[in-house]
């Protein structure tokens, strides 16, 4: 929401990560890093929104979701029922970058069987990565595709789990960051690397079988719930993060960006950055608390569905998507969701986790102070729930009449 971007983008996107904006990758090569990402870009497809255009200078990987593909077995499925029928997607390609501005297609067309390869092949790249900078500091990003659907896992670990393709997939992830800290204690970093494992966003719940659960939480992807969005984050740092600890504190992925310029000495960039810095939080310094007063679940196209502190969470009437219970689909096919309205609720997250009873007329004083924090986000970021617009909301980054466009291949 504060970047300008509303949603997910893909191969008809015309808009990116502005130029203006700063990314952790920029933050540590202005402090010497190496620099690198392997796998899911997501932030704009064209050449000027490619990763070595924000600090990157190595990149290799896909520039959207490996679901906006033709190739995806719902794609598929909708074809044999209809043959003429529009598929949104242009052939997944893969994309290597060079220099400052370079940047090849290596494959124009990726096929089932490379996206079996995906987690084997960023994996080895990131693990060279680390191995050619024993002697540099570096940032390495590694945005895997998977478990996204449609999964794929390589031969290594197809049938392997004993939990099915969703269960084989994880194992190779899992495999994947073994590789990468056993990489970092090859070259003797473990006592100077700062390893961070966290996700997106929860199970995309219509595809079942492909998805995971988030019981006990409510929802899935696409909500506002804690299902939605509450993600685990597993950080390794050896003799900095005491091993075996937990921290319950409110924190977001936004954190991670002043935490890191605080380790390395760089400063903020001169635009709101709205993280904070976790490293009290990290380090297990006593009495360390959250700096986040509030935390706001914006989603839908800028709405501001809900916002939360460490025990309560005021949820804005709104429209949402549910099973309602059932099931989801089999064989990497979704089912359909139904819709939903939340009414105006308040959840008490330290009892009730699962957002099941709401206590709006018991705590009048926190719902004031929530409503409070919300008129302060909606002045700030917008909410299209009440066409209101925000003014510190900053542009997206858009394609101009001479830049050059990504050549993509469409059927």
């Amino acid at each position: 929401t504060r970047i300008g971007i509303r949603g997910a983008l893909g191969p008809k996107s015309n808009i990116g990560l502005n130029s203006t904006e700063t990314t952790l990758a920029e933050l540590c090569r202005s402090r010497g890093y190496a620099t690198a990402v392997y796998g899911k870009w997501h932030l704009g497809h064209h050449p000027k929104f490619l990763p070595n255009q924000h600090g990157f200078d190595e990149y290799y990987g896909i520039p959207y979701s490996n679901d906006m593909w033709p190739l995806h077995p719902a794609a598929l499925a909708k074809r044999a029922k209809d043959p003429k029928a529009s598929i949104p997607w242009a052939a997944l390609p893969m994309i290597e970058t060079s220099g400052p501005t370079g940047y090849q297609i290596t494959n124009e067309n990726i096929q089932p069987s490379d996206q079996q390869q995906m987690t084997k092949q960023f994996t080895e790249r990131a693990v060279n990565f680390i191995k050619r900078n024993t002697e540099n500091p570096f940032f390495l990003y590694l945005p895997h595709p998977m478990v996204h659907v449609p999964l794929y896992a390589s031969e290594e670990f197809q049938g392997k789990s004993g939990a099915g393709i969703f269960g084989d997939v994880v194992m190779e992830v899992d495999w994947s960051v073994g590789q990468i800290l056993d990489a970092v204690e090859d070259i003797g970093a473990e006592r100077n690397t700062l390893v961070v494992f966290t996700s997106d966003n929860g199970p995309w719940l219509s595809y079942g079988t492909h998805s995971g659960r988030a019981a006990p939480l409510r929802e899935g992807k696409g909500t506002m719930f804690e299902g939605g969005y509450r993600e685990p984050t597993i950080m390794w740092w050896k003799g900095k993060i005491p091993a075996g600890t937990e921290c319950k504190q409110l924190c977001s992925t936004i954190d991670l960006l002043p935490t890191v310029a605080e380790l390395i000495g760089a400063p903020l960039p001169p635009h709101k950055i709205d993280g904070k810095n976790i490293l009290p939080l990290m380090i297990g310094s006593p009495d360390a608390k959250s700096p986040h007063e509030a935390f706001y679940c914006y989603y839908g196209g800028g709405q501001l569905q809900a916002v939360r502190n460490e025990q309560y969470k005021l949820v804005f009437p709104h429209s949402y998507r549910t099973l309602n219970g059932h099931p989801g689909g089999t064989g990497g096919l979704p089912i359909g969701y139904k819709q939903a309205k939340a009414t105006l609720s308040l959840y008490d997250l330290d009892a009730d986790v699962s957002e099941t009873t709401n206590v709006i007329a018991q705590h009048p004083k926190v719902v004031k102070q929530l409503m409070a924090a919300a008129e302060t986000a909606r002045g700030d970021l917008g909410d299209s729930l009440q066409k209101r617009k925000g003014s510190g909301v900053r542009a997206a980054g858009k394609l101009d009449e001479h830049d050059e466009r990504l050549p993509l291949l469409w059927k």
